[in-house]
């Protein structure tokens, strides 16, 4: 098959628009959004658009080589809050939308993130870094060459380390400043302080009337050793601050319903670890008393579809109807996303699902409409108009210029029944240009989590391997999500045993099934825990002759330690924790097996990476050197656990290049 088009590349990923965050305006008649690409200077740069319903063609509101985000419209429409790094830091900024400049909102040190306005127009609520004696009335935003001065300083300090949780991957090291919440009196023009406790405070929702601010927070004395995250109010009359859920579990996404009588919420209490389905509660505002709508559901709300062009946050529900009584979200089933809504009775109805991705929403209550965010294995994204008993139509046409130039495989979706009878989804793509009758090398992919999902949605480096004309095989083995509870709590306690033989009955029955695969010629990557499986597999099987380890896993014992969530996951995966059992984990570990690794084996890993730390790429690539095995390594400076996905756009080229060369060399 000649192909037309010319196969994708790794820079392409400079020219792929990503959408994120649709807002219906306050009459439904437009939507704003945001875009984030790559620009000259190999940086990330987004901006607002606006567009109306009955027009295919957007305005674009901000501009430069900033990031402009989180847009989001008073009442009466006649101005946007967002935010906007073109000062140096996140800050606030109004526009109004009838034209003219954006005006700086806040000016505060560290920032302000996060606004969303009161039903009444108000008020603007956003959150702030601030230390505990921080003024909100008296902030100054620093300017450049303060900040860098103030971070060379930094520097020469010693840091002093009192807390167990104290890193996080992205994050860096923790400080002792915590997020508030605050509110501005657009009016008056005045900064009031919400919150006050040595916790981190994330809004959630505000009532009707304006007096009660709903936020999630740990606010327990032991909140260091704890992984639970509660809901309260706060009235901002009385300064009342009321505990809405148990302590037990994590609560977010969380919403007052119009009537002021109900708070929805996603949430789980661990009663599979990290391995648990959300639920969706329902509280009773005055009773506390609390239902479970998903009590008798098997499916995962929110969106835990893995991919690696989404860049920016979306809505993902509970969304209330205007009457209270029904609510919308998106949920994770079967390798795609869909838009769901369920009654208080508990009835759930499918608004939306179709192969693909809903990565988000906005909802006009009014008119029953919908803007869904919608990407494809074929296309990164757009948004499309839901209206009740109509059909779908698409507004924006995203990406045009790129897909009209380049080839994109369409995956071959495929059911294997594993060895115990298990069934397991996946996807197949075919290289550029495939001609019948040849033979071709293959590259199996695993992804992280490992409770997360691949599926029906865009995906750069599947593309880029199968444009260079590789066969790409990637599966959902037990512990994805998307297939019930019984399924991706299988994992635990069980790396690499049935999730290692899930992937290689893939890899069977591929070879079974498609007869244009060089079994001679077979490669195998993944990241985080699709690094782990990857040095796990090639440490139990020669039959892949090139192989390439991201961000991966070798040693347990180690990992407890010096990883950001060390010290909890490997006793909620693999059952015990490095004080409890450390030759359980040495069992579990990759490096234990080194020695039988015949396989030529790439390892790439960012010099920053928190969650698997480098130290990880190291252990193992030193193993195999002083064995004289065939090992590379390859570190990406100030890069962290999301280079993949969100790291500089020149290191993220070199990482899908290496891979590329890798697959080269020996396929």
């Amino acid at each position: 098959m000649n192909d037309s088009k010319r196969a994708i590349t790794a820079e392409d990923l400079t020219k792929i628009d990503v959408f994120s965050d649709p807002q219906f305006t306050p009459d439904g008649k437009a939507f704003t959004y945001v875009s984030t690409s790559i620009n000259d200077k190999n940086e990330y740069v987004s901006h607002l658009f606006f567009q109306n319903l009955n027009d295919d063609t957007a305005r674009q509101w901000t501009f430069g080589e900033d990031k402009n985000d989180n847009v989001r419209f008073s009442p009466d429409r006649k101005q946007v809050v967002f935010q906007s790094f073109r000062s140096g830091l996140p800050q606030l900024w109004l526009l109004n939308t009838d034209g003219g400049e954006a005006k700086q909102l806040t000016a505060f040190k560290n920032g302000a993130r996060n606004p969303n306005w009161s039903k009444d127009g108000k008020f603007i609520i956003f959150s702030a870094s601030l230390e505990a004696d921080d003024d909100v009335k008296n902030q100054t935003e620093q300017t450049k060459e303060e900040r860098q001065k103030e971070a060379e300083e930094k520097k020469k300090q010693p840091l002093i380390v009192n807390r167990l949780n104290y890193k996080s991957d992205s994050s860096g090291f923790h400080d002792s400043k915590r997020t508030q919440l605050i509110l501005f009196d657009v009016e008056n023009a005045q900064f009031t302080q919400l919150t006050t406790a040595d916790a981190d405070h994330g809004y959630q929702d505000i009532s009707v009337d304006g007096n009660i601010v709903l936020f999630a927070a740990n606010l327990n004395d032991d909140a260091d050793y704890e992984h639970t995250n509660d809901l309260y109010t706060l009235n901002r009359t009385t300064k009342e601050i009321k505990k809405f859920t148990n302590g037990k579990g994590v609560y977010f996404s969380a919403s007052i319903s119009p009537s002021g009588e109900k708070i929805a919420c996603f949430g789980h209490e661990y009663a599979y670890s990290n391995a648990s389905l959300n639920e969706l509660y329902v509280f009773d505002v005055a009773s506390g008393e609390r239902i479970t709508l998903s009590e008798t559901w098997d499916i995962e709300l929110g969106d835990a579809m893995i991919g690696d062009t989404r860049l920016g946050q979306s809505t993902t529900g509970p969304v209330w109807s205007n009457d209270s009584d029904r609510l919308f979200f998106i949920a994770t089933d079967f390798g795609a996303t869909g838009l769901y809504q369920v009654g208080l009775s508990g009835e759930l109805d499918v608004q939306y699902k179709d192969d693909n991705h809903v990565f988000g929403f906005s909802y006009h209550a009014a008119s029953e409409s919908f803007v869904l965010g919608i990407s494809t294995p074929t296309n990164p994204c757009n948004f499309y108009l839901l209206k009740k008993n109509t059909a779908l139509t698409r507004l924006t046409n995203a990406n045009a210029t790129l897909l009209a130039e380049v080839s994109i495989a369409e995956p071959e979706t495929l059911t294997v029944t594993a060895d115990d009878g298990w069934e397991i989804q996946g996807w197949l793509l075919k290289p550029y240009g495939f001609e019948e009758g040849k033979k071709y090398p293959f590259v199996l992919e695993v992804h992280g989590g490992p409770h997360a999902m691949y599926g029906q949605t865009f995906f750069h480096e599947l593309q880029l391997i199968a444009a260079k004309g590789y066969v790409v095989l990637y599966t959902n083995p037990r512990g994805s999500h998307g297939y019930g509870q019984k399924f991706v709590d299988a994992v635990r306690t069980d790396y690499g045993g049935k999730d290692y033989t899930d992937l290689m009955t893939a890899v069977d029955y591929a070879l079974e099934n498609y007869h244009f695969i060089d079994p001679d010629r077979l490669g195998i990557t993944g990241g985080s825990y699709g690094g782990f499986m990857t040095n796990w597999v090639v440490g139990h099987t020669n039959r892949f002759k090139a192989a390439v380890t991201q961000r991966s896993i070798s040693n347990w014992l180690s990992f407890y330690g010096v990883s950001d969530i060390g010290y909890f996951f490997t006793e909620w995966e693999l059952g015990k924790s490095l004080l409890q059992d450390p030759a359980k984990l040495w069992e579990f570990s990759p490096l234990k097996y080194a020695k039988n690794i015949e396989t030529p084996l790439l390892i790439l890993h960012g010099e920053l990476d928190f969650r698997c730390p480098i130290e990880q790429g190291e252990q193992f690539y030193v193993a195999l050197k002083e064995m004289r095995k065939d090992v590379e390594f390859v570190r990406f400076p100030e890069s962290s656990h999301e280079l993949s996905r969100s790291g500089k756009p020149e290191m993220r080229i070199e990482r899908l290049n290496h891979i590329c060369r890798w697959f080269e060399k020996y396929l």
